[in-house]
């Protein structure tokens, strides 16, 4: 039994006439009753009852018809499946991210958006260090990765989606928080104990304020490591030291903390897209669309 079988039978059910039928079907008379007649030794039992006058169901073919509609609808609806996934409408895309970048507004915009515009795919989305990120879309466990500036590996290319300031994070009661509104040179700092991620962690960050303080002529001073951009936020509030964190944290109101722009050339970073050169699934394309698409946030450069 074939798919067109069904079709001609539910053609023939629906017409009850079998020149209106093949009519329908673009096909002649003669070859349509054949395939009917095929179809009823195949299943050993009558489906129509035929008269010079009409052609009606018999009890068998009315419970056939039921049945082989739902067929048909299933497999079209397997072959929707097929051509949504294909347009990238369903399935599952996996996401990685670095920590600091969801304090950024572009991001949320971009997940609600692609939401929004796919609702029947599922985004699998796991916080990662810079370096996770750049592993993970190396190996093809995720497909897009948004991070903070590494060296990439050779395969791996990146899109800049933004850039913003990097501010010092001090406790309200510093002295360098008073007279500072305007904000501050990397080389106030040298004497400064700071809090900030460890070097394994594989903070894109980390390097660049090694860059920053050997410029200002110094070697920083780790008093406290954390992992967590609001942990270090939180021990600073404690008094344990001072930061250098990009700019959209100030939106995280901590109380004893105060953020001043730090005014060295160099103190900016940027947030990167990241996925395999190779040509990614549609959905890593559309989502791709849709964040390299959307309006700088407010403080990027």
């Amino acid at each position: 039994m074939e798919l067109r079988h069904l079709r001609y039978f539910i053609a023939v059910a629906e017409e009850l006439h079998f020149g209106r039928a093949a009519q329908q079907l673009g096909i002649s008379q003669p070859p349509l009753s054949q395939q009917i007649q095929a179809l009823e030794q195949e299943l050993g039992a009558r489906l129509f009852e035929r008269t010079n006058r009409r052609v009606e169901l018999s009890e068998a073919g009315r419970l056939f018809l039921e049945e082989a509609r739902q067929v048909l609808a299933q497999v079209e609806k397997a072959a929707d499946v097929a051509r949504r996934a294909q347009l990238g409408e369903l399935g599952e895309m996996k996401i990685g991210f670095t920590s600091s970048a969801p304090f950024t507004s572009q991001i949320p915009q971009a997940i609600h958006a692609f939401r929004q515009r796919f609702p029947s795919v599922h985004l699998n989305l796991k916080e990662m260090s810079s370096r996770e990120v750049v592993e993970a879309v190396f190996d093809e466990s995720i497909e897009v990765g948004l991070m903070r500036p590494l060296p990439l590996p050779e395969g791996i290319v990146c899109t800049e989606l933004f850039r913003e300031p990097l501010v010092v994070v001090l406790n309200a009661s510093h002295p360098l928080a008073v007279g500072s509104e305007q904000g501050l040179y990397m080389q106030a700092l040298a004497h400064e104990p700071f809090v900030f991620f460890p070097r394994s962690y594989g903070s894109g960050l980390h390097a660049q304020l090694l860059s920053l303080a050997r410029s200002a002529g110094f070697s920083p001073h780790f008093a406290q490591e954390a992992g967590e951009a609001m942990t270090i936020i939180g021990l600073v509030s404690a008094g344990l030291g001072v930061s250098v964190l990009p700019a959209s944290f100030q939106r995280m109101r901590i109380e004893g903390v105060v953020y001043r722009t730090l005014l060295d050339e160099e103190a900016m970073t940027a947030v990167w897209l990241v996925r395999r050169a190779a040509a990614g699934s549609a959905m890593a394309n559309a989502f791709v669309a849709l964040l390299a698409g959307l309006e700088q946030p407010e403080g990027a450069g």
